[in-house]
Formats: structure tokens, sequence, C-alpha cells
């Protein structure tokens, strides 16, 4: 540990050692429509997970048999069970959705990672969390894991109400929806109007920014604009219309 990390609102990055694991299911249920939980287990020795939105690699077989690398969550792991939960959003066609389709008890299937975690200290006066479907394993994990006290505010992109999620946690929580059957496709219209009916905390937040790019960038800039710090923000393009393993950081 640094000097640095002893400062408010230090933001702690760490790398971890990395191997390759090849897990069995154990658990795949529907736990909305539109999104597949799978609980894997096996050997998860070393396993190390710092951050909410961290990621590890799926590797799956695509359709000439070449090995294809997809970046997920690791919604929640416990290393002496040897179990890895693991949410897929089933948003659109592609090897990961179409494995976890069809995943039962007993199948398997080979990972990597995390390379390396960002720690968002618990020390935030408040919390922003946005984005749509791919961002709630992140974001679930994040409104888990902050303490009593906490004050966070999610805001999620879903196609309708039976998406709606809830989470454990000791936080203030609140929870806001934007209803593609309601609200329209437009995510970054939809969001944005969320966001921009409130005002911004007192305080230093944290904000935490995560959907398809165009979209990430879009309400960062709009934050930006409003006067957030970029150094207490991050946003990410999980994915990207019309391409494949499209993850991005959104910067300048």
């Amino acid at each position: 540990m640094t000097a640095i990390d002893h400062l408010p609102h230090a933001i702690r990055r760490v790398r971890h050692e990395t191997r390759r694991r090849r897990l069995t299911v154990a658990e795949a249920t529907l736990i909305t429509p539109r999104m597949k939980r799978v609980v894997l287990s096996g050997d998860m020795d070393g396993f190390v997970s710092l951050g909410a939105d961290d990621h590890i690699k799926l590797f799956f077989e695509g359709a000439d048999g070449a090995a294809l690398m997809r970046d997920f969550t690791p919604r929640a792991f416990d290393v002496a069970a040897g179990t890895l939960t693991i949410d897929f959003a089933l948003h659109e066609a592609g090897p990961a959705a179409e494995w976890a389709v069809a995943a039962k008890p007993g199948d398997m299937l080979e990972l990597g990672g995390p390379r390396g975690s960002a720690v968002v200290p618990h020390d935030f006066d408040w919390y922003w969390l946005v984005g749509d479907e791919t961002a709630l394993p992140a974001i679930g994990r994040f409104v888990e894991e902050l303490g009593s006290g906490a004050r966070v505010m999610t805001a999620v992109a879903i196609a309708d109400a039976g998406e709606r999620q809830t989470f454990g946690t000791k936080a203030d929580w609140t929870a806001l929806w934007a209803e593609r059957a309601v609200n329209g496709p437009d995510d970054a219209a939809a969001l944005l109007a969320l966001l921009d009916a409130r005002p911004m905390p007192a305080g230093d937040g944290y904000i935490f920014v995560a959907a398809e790019s165009s979209v990430a960038r879009a309400i960062r800039a709009r934050l930006l604009e409003r006067g957030h710090p970029r150094a207490q923000m991050k946003a990410a393009g999980y994915w990207t219309r019309g391409l494949a393993d499209a993850h991005e950081r959104i910067e300048d």
C-alpha cells in the first residue's frame, strides 16, 4: 500500500496474477426473462476480485472452431466454497449469449483473470451508478457491497418492468429504471432524462457509467457539463452496436 491509498477518495489500482480455470456449471437459472445466472464450481484457489466492475475473460468456441473471448463481471464468488457466479444479459445474439441460453449443470466453461482491480473506496458522500442490462452485474455487486449509511442511486435502462432487479444492501439505495417499453429505445435520452431531473447531491460523489459505448459517452459528457470531476467518475462502453467484443474505457 502506498501513501496515496490513505488519501480521501483514493481509487486504488491492484494487479493480480492470472490463471486459466476450467469450471463446471452447478446451477443455471433465469433471474429475469432476459438475465441468466450461472453458478460455476471448481478450483477457485488464488482467485481475487477486489472491484465491483472487475472483468474476467470467458472463452467460447466460434463457428469455425476458433477460440473467442468475452469480458464478464464476477457477480459473486466464494473461494473457500469453490464457486463463481456470472450473470449473462441475453440482449443480443453472440457466442456468450448462445452458450448461456443452453447452459445446464455439468457443462464446462474456461475463464481467466481478472488481471486487476480498481478499488473504489466507500468514503464518498454519495454514489451514482448508471447503465443498461450489461452493467447490472457490476451495479448489483457495487450496491450489495456498500455499507450502512452509504447513499447510492442507480439508473438503469431495461426492456420492461420484468427486468427490474432487487439487491440486498445496507446502503440507502434509490433505484430508477428507464423501461424501453415505456420510454422508447433511445437509452441515452431516457437515462439523461432521469439524471437531469435530479440535482447533483452535495458533497463528494463517485459516478460509474457502463452501457453501449455511444450511450456511456453521452452520459459522461452531460455529467462533466454539470461539473462532476473527471477523477471521480468512470465511464465504460461495455459493448458497441454492430461490433463484437468491443469493451472500452470512455475517456477524453
